[in-house]
């Protein structure tokens, strides 16, 4: 009977609950104003996320979004009049005051004030610190032109209202801005994007403005701009910092790399303000620039502090009026310092690339970057780096093998030479003549060890090119190095050293090491052998500095460097470690060379005609010594 009861009570709660439940949702149901507004509130939010969608779409609109609807009293049309003057019309036109625009590669904003370009962002690439990379941005740069009117004004289109409009050609999107006299009168810059493209062709141009243009005043075109840093490494970024620019058909130079300078050169064909892997470049379409004035400063005084630009880079250019109009049709390219990309444009573009001039630049481009392009392809970075440096090594192993054979010569006559030097040690000429007719018969020489050294720079110093300049290689890691374009940091020092750094890099220590042991295997026996001679200086002392000078030189100069280099001279070096134990254990026979040596010495040698005239300068020398001797005497 308890049980029922309880049953009862717990169904009346139930419903009671329940009752008060609809009673107060019966209370709180939004008023017909509450309705509307959550309606208003959603259809608000639908529209943001379409607006969202569509963000990457460039903004569309023609002139009819910018048709005159403002009524203006006589005061101030004649105030909009007296500043502007012909073109006070500009100012009565609404328009947004920034531009903005994606494609592929790009995301750009275009300021109404000036028409110019007040952003550039690359979509496809960060920075060292996994920020975008902006080439424009925050003021950073300045690109308009000062003219003169026919009622004695001058303008800089800095300062002007610019009408801007986006449309469709074809895939294609053009940013138009332009600054009216009136509707059919104009200046305007053109901006024309492609898909999946850096170089943005951008035109000049006027129409109606015959009239207006005071065509006896200069047209200049004034573009400057600071580079932006994007690398780790300020100080290093700084250096590979430069201005560029092709002129006279052909002929490539450039601005100091260190310091301020400044230059003015005719027929302009393209200016390239470089920032080490990223370039910004100005590409004349039709006829070269006259007389251009470019200037560079250098902003990295301290690493310290001087920490957001690189270097300042201007550029005036002049323009030329045609029929009274403006009509110069040009590319703008913003994008990556990279060969590939560059040579596409067929315009010499890549030669703002500092390959190494004459003969260094040439084994660059025709062997080292084809030849790593393909190896990158197949393999990690880091490996394709080692792989071509034993495939570097093993076609130079014969100027290794020349060089220890030269050496080991050396050192089987140099008993034979001792012997002569303390024969004649009180006859200094007779010693050096004994001592060449010796090096002659046997065939052997000094030099004969230093040219296949010398034959080894070209390549050498084409690699110190290739490596800081192999975008390919940026923010590519291997091992510890997180950026084979940039140094490899295992330790952060708590204070710079001067000319070191603030970090310890591994890479660089390695490669000191394997220097200094390559050092004593070569030059250190090199040393050991080379005789010395009269009135010239101790070369076995500085061939044995040089065995220690070397290796500090390697972990000072390079521990700024890209980790990339550094990873190619260790393992560089411990290659021709590994071939010069080769040649001296299996290859070179001492016994055989001694054996040779001494059938060459039996062989009439006949002097060159360098050798004769060696042998009658140390000849005049002598009797001159000896003219003194006697002067002295008497």
């Amino acid at each position: 009977m308890e049980e029922k009861k309880l049953d009862i009570r717990s169904i009346i709660g139930f419903v009671l609950i329940f009752g008060i439940l609809v009673f107060m949702m019966y209370q709180n149901q939004p008023t017909p104003e509450e309705l509307e507004a959550q309606k208003k509130a959603e259809q608000e939010q639908v529209e943001a996320e379409k607006k969202e969608s569509k963000q990457d779409e460039p903004l569309v609109t023609t002139s009819e979004n910018y048709t005159n609807t403002q009524a203006l009293d006589s005061t101030q049309q004649v105030a909009r009049q007296n500043k502007l003057g012909a073109f006070g019309y500009a100012a009565t036109l609404p328009g947004e005051t920034v531009t903005t625009v994606q494609t592929d590669v790009f995301e750009l904003e275009f300021s109404r004030i000036g028409g110019h370009l007040a952003q550039v962002k690359l979509k496809n690439f960060v920075d060292y610190d996994s920020v975008p990379i902006y080439l424009v941005k925050d003021n950073n740069s300045a690109f308009n032109i000062t003219f003169g009117t026919s009622d004695n004004r001058t303008f800089n289109t800095q300062d002007l209202p610019f009408q801007p409009s986006v449309t469709k050609s074809g895939a294609n999107t053009v940013v138009s801005m332009k600054f009216k006299a009136s509707e059919n009168a104009f200046l305007e810059y053109r901006y024309e994007l492609k898909p999946n493209d850096y170089m943005i062709d951008f035109s000049i141009r006027s129409q109606g403005l015959s009239g207006v243009f005071n065509t006896s005043q200069p047209v200049t075109l004034d573009w400057k701009q600071k580079g932006l840093r994007h690398a780790k490494s300020i100080s290093y970024e700084n250096r590979y910092t430069r201005l560029t620019y092709m002129h006279d058909d052909g002929k490539v130079d450039k601005l100091s790399q260190n310091g301020d300078d400044d230059e003015t050169v005719e027929d302009v064909e393209w200016i390239s303000y470089r920032q080490f892997f990223f370039s910004s470049i100005l590409v004349s379409n039709d006829s070269p620039f006259k007389n251009v004035a470019m200037t560079s400063k250098d902003l990295v005084e301290d690493d310290e502090v001087d920490t957001l630009y690189t270097k300042t880079y201007t550029s005036k250019l002049p323009l030329a009026y045609n029929g009274g109009e403006l009509n110069e049709n040009l590319g703008l390219y913003y994008g990556p310092t990279k060969a590939e990309v560059l040579k596409t444009y067929d315009k010499g573009l890549d030669e703002s690339i500092p390959f190494g001039w004459g003969i260094f630049g040439w084994i660059n481009k025709i062997i080292f970057i084809p030849l790593f392009g393909f190896l990158i392809q197949y393999l990690p970075h880091g490996i394709a780096i080692i792989v071509m440096t034993i495939m570097v090594k093993i076609l130079l192993s014969f100027v290794q093998y020349k060089q220890f054979l030269s050496q080991a010569k050396m050192k089987i006559l140099k008993p034979e030479l001792d012997a002569v030097r303390e024969k004649y040690k009180d006859n200094k000429l007779k010693a050096q003549q004994e001592t060449m007719a010796i090096q002659s018969r046997a065939g052997a020489s000094p030099l004969s060890g230093c040219l296949p050294g010398l034959m080894q720079i070209p390549v050498f110093y084409a690699l110190f090119q290739f490596f800081p300049t192999a975008f390919d290689l940026r923010q590519k890691s291997f091992l510890w190095a997180d950026d084979l374009s940039s140094y490899d940091s295992i330790f952060e020092l708590p204070f710079p050293i001067p000319l070191y750094g603030d970090h310890v890099a591994l890479f660089p220590i390695l490669a000191a090491i394997a220097i200094f042991f390559y050092m004593k295997m070569t030059t250190g026996q090199q040393a050991a052998t080379q005789p010395t001679q009269e009135g010239m200086p101790d070369m076995a002392k500085m061939m044995k500095y040089m065995i220690y000078f070397s290796p500090i030189l390697m972990l000072v100069f390079f521990n700024n460097y890209a980790s990339g280099l550094s990873l190619y001279y260790f393992i560089s070096n411990l290659i021709s470690i590994g071939i010069m134990l080769v040649i001296k254990n299996y290859i070179i026979d001492e016994d055989k060379v001694l054996a040779k040596i001494e059938v060459s010495k039996t062989k009439p040698k006949k002097q060159n005609k360098f050798q004769k005239k060696m042998a009658e300068m140390m000849e005049q020398a002598e009797a001159q010594k000896q003219a003194q001797k006697g002067k002295k005497k008497k």
